[in-house]
């Protein structure tokens, strides 16, 4: 899933290419994708591309002319320029922004759910959008001291969980939350509640420097076309069965039905292996 890291090098490579760029037309061949109708796709026409920014694990595409498209990449979405139009075959296409020169902006999404969404909204519209107007502070550059962090957390759910709730911090979702808590040394079932001084502030500081790290590793490592995958620099998540990098434990795991928690016994639990439930069932 495109989180903060993906997102924001997607907003910055799009708006250094795009910026002032005059969109022809757009429209939207994954029907469902379009959230709302007026004003119309259509409006779009003619304006230009003044920014592409992100706000969470959203993108924002906003023109000269007060508009702008509010895209959520869900899990498979990936927000791409093209030198040329979508030919009839691409059955990926949820939303094509075409642009002068012959250039597409195009939304693809790969997988069958087709969870990936766009919203045409008016600039003073868009930040009470819910979308918008529920998300938590910006976990990058700066999720704020540990106190301010700490007090953002102090509820008796797992930091696993915390963290990638976006309404109490906007940008973490599961692949980086695995990252952050094994390089905090936290366990993703202590509870945000019970943290103390030392183990906020080593969360805080875990949480800038993964993702950071991440959108330095991607200003290196991609470019225009982005790709349909994400050369994603993760040690941690989907890595259980190697050897820890930090202390040469074997990662552990623990599934769930549409996602994977990987972690350390070292470095993250005092030694213990968590319950893993689908080996659970298995045992029964």
């Amino acid at each position: 899933m495109p989180e903060l890291p993906e997102v924001e090098i997607t907003a910055r490579l799009l708006s250094g290419a795009l910026g002032g760029a005059q969109i022809e037309s757009a429209l939207a061949p994954g029907i469902n994708a379009l959230k709302t109708f007026e004003p119309p796709l259509s409006a779009l026409a003619g304006q230009r591309i003044a920014s592409v920014r992100r706000r969470g694990k959203h993108l924002i595409v906003e023109t000269d002319r007060e508009l702008a498209l509010l895209i959520h990449l869900m899990s498979a979405g990936r927000l791409q320029l093209y030198d040329k139009h979508a030919g009839p075959r691409d059955r990926t296409s949820r939303l094509l922004v075409r642009i002068e020169g012959g250039r597409e902006l195009r939304l693809r999404e790969f997988g069958s759910k087709q969870a990936a969404w766009v919203k045409l909204l008016a600039a003073h519209d868009l930040e009470q959008d819910e979308a918008l107007a529920t998300l938590g502070p910006e976990a990058w550059p700066d999720p704020g001291g540990w106190a301010h962090l700490k007090d953002l957390l102090a509820a008796p759910r797992p930091l696993h969980t915390l963290l990638r709730d976006q309404r109490t911090i906007a940008g973490i979702g599961r692949s980086w939350v695995d990252e952050i808590l094994w390089l905090a040394k936290l366990s993703p079932y202590k509870r945000g509640a019970d943290l103390d001084e030392a183990e906020a502030e080593a969360l805080r500081a875990a949480i800038v420097e993964t993702l950071g790290q991440a959108i330095a590793h991607y200003e290196q490592a991609v470019s225009l076309p982005i790709p349909d995958k994400l050369p994603m620099p993760l040690r941690i998540h989907r890595h259980q069965g190697e050897p820890c990098p930090r202390c040469g434990t074997v990662m552990q795991a623990v599934h769930f039905e549409d996602y994977v928690i990987a972690y350390c016994p070292t470095c993250q639990t005092e030694g213990r292996v968590l319950k893993d439930r689908r080996l659970s069932r298995l045992l029964r």
